[in-house]
């Protein structure tokens, strides 16, 4: 298995990790993988919607533990393009100061591990991992976890 610790954006600086790890040559699928990734910290923090949906597959599946607390009919489980826009549309409305601010990527040929904070304006800011699962170019699965 390829892994990829890479740099990542923080806010308009390069953050370059002291150890980067690469046990196979980096290969197409990798920087594919490793470019949706920063698409979607882009995507998210601008709060464009539409870029965000772009990434994911009409049938994709996310969980979330906000998301179960916030809709608990959900479980923390929602499926479908709809599903995505109507849940980051009211994260966005709630929350316009919204942000994610990524400070490492573990990323193979399949997945991309995110780790990031999430910050709101007059709210503890929360440590997020969260999972792309990534098939044919697109998000087809994201799980988040946080404590």
């Amino acid at each position: 298995m390829s892994v990829l610790r890479g740099p990542c954006r923080l806010g308009s600086h390069l953050h370059i990790p002291s150890i980067l790890p690469i046990f196979a040559p980096m290969d197409n699928a990798i920087a594919k993988n490793t470019a949706i990734a920063h698409h979607w910290f882009d995507a998210f923090n601008a709060h464009n919607l539409e870029a965000l949906l772009a990434l994911y597959a009409d049938d994709a599946v996310h969980y979330s533990p906000k998301l179960k607390i916030r809709m608990p009919e959900t479980e923390g489980l929602i499926a479908g393009k709809p599903a995505l826009r109507t849940w980051w549309q009211d994260s966005f409305d709630r929350l316009p100061g919204l942000r994610y601010h990524p400070f490492n990527f573990i990323v193979n040929e399949h997945s991309v591990f995110m780790e990031y904070r999430r910050t709101v304006p007059g709210e503890a800011d929360l440590l997020v991992g969260e999972v792309l699962e990534i098939h044919a170019g697109v998000i087809v699965k994201s799980r988040v976890y946080h404590g």
